[in-house]
């Protein structure tokens, strides 16, 4: 027996919603860590859990969009060429 009714109101897209920004701040902070890495070692342990984290975060965000809880909007082709000209034109100054 559940002590706690506020509980048994969380439904799946709750739960997921909360694992979505859970996984967000956690890539937040492994991100600042390996930035912050002076070891090589402790910077290359960082960059490896970042990258599993992505992951996880890809994962519930397109479990999440399958079932339209976090809907995206199609960019237009010159949407996506604004983009790659704004940040080709960062990268080369």
């Amino acid at each position: 027996m559940n002590n706690c009714p506020e509980l048994n109101n969380f439904t799946d897209k709750n739960i997921m919603t909360d694992a979505l920004a859970t996984q967000k701040s956690v890539t937040a902070c492994y991100n600042y860590s390996a930035n912050e890495a002076a070891n090589p070692n402790v910077k290359n342990t960082m960059m490896d859990l970042l990258n599993e984290e992505h992951t996880l975060q890809h994962q519930v965000f397109e479990e999440m969009s399958k079932r339209g809880w976090y809907p995206t909007e199609q960019a237009s082709d010159n949407k996506i060429n604004e983009v790659k000209s704004t940040f080709t034109g960062a990268g080369a100054q």
